[in-house]
Formats: C-alpha cells, sequence, structure tokens
C-alpha cells in the first residue's frame, strides 16, 4: 500500500503540472478555441494506460504494469519538456499522451488496493490509492508558479518550467514502484476470462450504473475544470491565482476520498454516487451564478465540482470491485477507465468551443447537464448479485 500510495501520489502530481501549463502554451500558441487539446492529448494517453495496466496486470503482475505505464510517462514528460521550451506544439502534444499512459495507470492501481482488503472495507481500500491524489491536488497547481521562476532563471520559457518539474516526479514514480512485491494478491491472475463475456458483463445493472455514473462525471468535470485555467488567464490573473483555484479544485477532488469509502462501504455505492452527482449540479450553478468570482466562488465551486466527482468515482469503483468475479477484475475494470477517459477527450475539445462561443457559464451549463445521465440508472435499482471468489 505505502509503494502503490508514492507512486500514483508522484505519478498524478506530475500529471497535473504539466496538463495545467500545456493548455496555457497551446492558448498562447494557436488561440484559445483549440486550447482543449493539450488536455485531450493526457486524457487520450490516459485511456491508453488504464486499458494497457489492466491487460499487463493480467498477464504479467501489478509490479511490471505500473513500472512499464510509468516509464512511459519519464518518456512523456521529457518530450513534453523539449516541445514546451521550444514552443513544439507537436513534441508537446505526443509527451502528453505518454504522461496520460502514467496517469491512466495510476488511477486504475486503486483496484490493486481494494483486492488486498476484505469485502466490506473494499471502498475504503481503494479510496485511499484516490486520496493519494491529494499530493497532486496540493503539490500540482502550486508547482506552477515556482518550476516557472526557476525556468526563467536558467534562460527557459516560464511555462516550460512546470513541465520539468513533472519529469522530475514521474522519475520518482518509476523508482518507488520496483519496491512494490512481486507476487501475491496484489499480482494475482485469474486465467480463463473470455473477452467475449465483456458486453455481458457490461450490461449487468450494477456494472451499467457504474460505467454510466463514472462517465458522466468525468466529462462534466473535465468540461469545467479545462477551462478553467484559460478563464483565469483571460483574467489578467497570474499562475499564483491559477494554482489557488486548481488546488481548491484538486482538494475536492481527492482529499475527503477515505469519506467517501466509508460513506460507499455503510450506505452502498449507489448512495454515494446520488450524493456525487447532487454536488456535481450544484457546482455547475455556483459556477454559473458567479464565474468571475476568481478568489471566492469559483474556488468554491471548483471544490465541490471535486468532490461531487470523487463521490461518484469510489462509489462506482466499490460497485465494480463488488460486482466483478476476479477472473474479470483486471481488464474490465481497466476498459470501464478506458471508455471514460476516451469519451472525455470529446468534453476536452467541446469545452474550447464552448468557451470561445458562450464564455465559462456555457461551459458550466453543459457540465452541469451531463451530470444528471446517470440519476435514471440510479432511480431503477437492479438485482444484486454476489461475486466469486
Amino acid at each position: 500500500m505505502t509503494s502503490l500510495f508514492i507512486g500514483v501520489a508522484m505519478m498524478m502530481t506530475a500529471m497535473v503540472a504539466a496538463s495545467t501549463v500545456s493548455t496555457l502554451i497551446v492558448a498562447d500558441t494557436v488561440g484559445s478555441r483549440l486550447s482543449g487539446f493539450a488536455n485531450a492529448a493526457g486524457v487520450l494517453g490516459s485511456a491508453a494506460g488504464a486499458l494497457g495496466l489492466g491487460a499487463l496486470t493480467a498477464r504479467r503482475g501489478g509490479r511490471s504494469a505500473l513500472f512499464t505505464v510509468y516509464l512511459c510517462a519519464l518518456g512523456g514528460a521529457l518530450l513534453a519538456f523539449a516541445g514546451a521550451a521550444s514552443t513544439t506544439l507537436s513534441a508537446l502534444l505526443v509527451g502528453m499522451v505518454l504522461i496520460g499512459i502514467g496517469n491512466g495507470g495510476a488511477q486504475v492501481a486503486r483496484y490493486m488496493a481494494a483486492d488486498l482488503y476484505p469485502e466490506d472495507r473494499k471502498a475504503f481500500g481503494l479510496s485511499i490509492i484516490v486520496w493519494a491524489g491529494t499530493v497532486g491536488a496540493l503539490a500540482g497547481p502550486t508547482l506552477v508558479a515556482p518550476a516557472g521562476r526557476l525556468a526563467e532563471a536558467l534562460g527557459l520559457p516560464e511555462l516550460s518550467g512546470a513541465v520539468l518539474a513533472a519529469a522530475a516526479l514521474t522519475a520518482l514514480a518509476v523508482t518507488v514502484t520496483t519496491l512494490l512485491p512481486g507476487a501475491g494478491r496484489v499480482e494475482a491472475r485469474r486465467p480463463g476470462f473470455s473477452r467475449e463475456r465483456i458486453g455481458q458483463v457490461l450490461r449487468r445493472p450494477a456494472v451499467a450504473t457504474a460505467l454510466c455514473a463514472m462517465l458522466a462525471a468525468h466529462l462534466a468535470m473535465v468540461t469545467v475544470m479545462t477551462m478553467t485555467p484559460l478563464q483565469l488567464h483571460e483574467h489578467d490573473h497570474g499562475l499564483d491565482v491559477v494554482g489557488l483555484v486548481l488546488s481548491a479544485h484538486m482538494i475536492g477532488m481527492f482529499a475527503l476520498a477515505p469519506l467517501s469509502g466509508r460513506i460507499a462501504d455503510l450506505m452502498g455505492g449507489r448512495f454515494a454516487v446520488g450524493c456525487g452527482v447532487a454536488l456535481l449540479v450544484a457546482a455547475a450553478a455556483v459556477v454559473m451564478v458567479a464565474p468571475t468570482g476568481h478568489t471566492s466562488t469559483l474556488p468554491a465551486g471548483l471544490f465541490l465540482l471535486g468532490y461531487g466527482w470523487n463521490l461518484v468515482f469510489v462509489g462506482s469503483s466499490s460497485l465494480l470491485s463488488r460486482e466483478l468475479d476476479p477472473a474479470e477484475r483486471s481488464e474490465v475494470q481497466g476498459g470501464v477507465d478506458a471508455v471514460v477517459f476516451t469519451a472525455s477527450i470529446v468534453a476536452s475539445l467541446a469545452a474550447g468551443a464552448l468557451f470561445a462561443g458562450g464564455g465559462f457559464p456555457l461551459v458550466a451549463l453543459a457540465g452541469g447537464l451531463v451530470a444528471l445521465a446517470p440519476v435514471p440508472l440510479l432511480l431503477r435499482r437492479g438485482p444484486a448479485r454476489t461475486p466469486r471468489g
């Protein structure tokens, strides 16, 4: 658990820092309408990393799988730094894809933790790894300004500093992953799961609810979060304010994860998901009403957006951990994350167009509407199912 926690924390901090400045670099180079491409590149990589980690874990074990995706992320961070330093967008975007691969792997690592806990504490176990994102929430955005000053002192563009810091953090994630055990339940493989059954598995009521809820929450969150740095940038706020607002959002996303885990264990994953949907809608309303409250209402709205996502994420993940048989878990859980990440690419790209067409309030409205998607499934409760093993 310690090695998993530290590796995930380092990887997610690197992703936050790199994605924050990459959006600004693209906006400054080619305009705000295409600024979502930087985040979309990271999300595309995250989808590949989630799917790849699930497949690699089933075949080679958790340690080897995590080491592989984190190593890809390290190469990507170095490439992205070269692109940021020279304003070569192609290198920056390819680098973001590779960093995203590591981020996707870090996200799926929560299920490795869940397998170490008994049935009635699985949600809490996976929430501890989700909680590792708190380090990214606190350190990622706040690294942007000091890393920028360091880059300028070295004669480099200000925004390239955060990408260089991301490379150093990813190297730490690669290193600590070598400390994971080479055998045990974290690495357990249950052969015999046929890929042809994936469609049947995804149609189970609990799995379908988890997938829809996770998808809607991620789309809502990504839509608003992607454009937040640009909203602040266009109102002439510096990187310190960007860091403040994004820190509030990231703290909401990760800091209260153990609380979400306890709620899901005690009240059920569906209850946690319902609470999360309500908070996502409330967050969208706050941002729509006060889109320029950059040091007051906007941090509050972004915090609600983050914690609403967290409740849905932990609640949905607990449904998947309890619903799936051991032989199904690694590939199906990674596949669900891959679907979520892939779909959110659309949100990243659409966010830029929405922002250009109607400003930040229109972006928030779209996010709030998308968040309501799982409500019909939550109201139509399916039969309970006890997984084997």
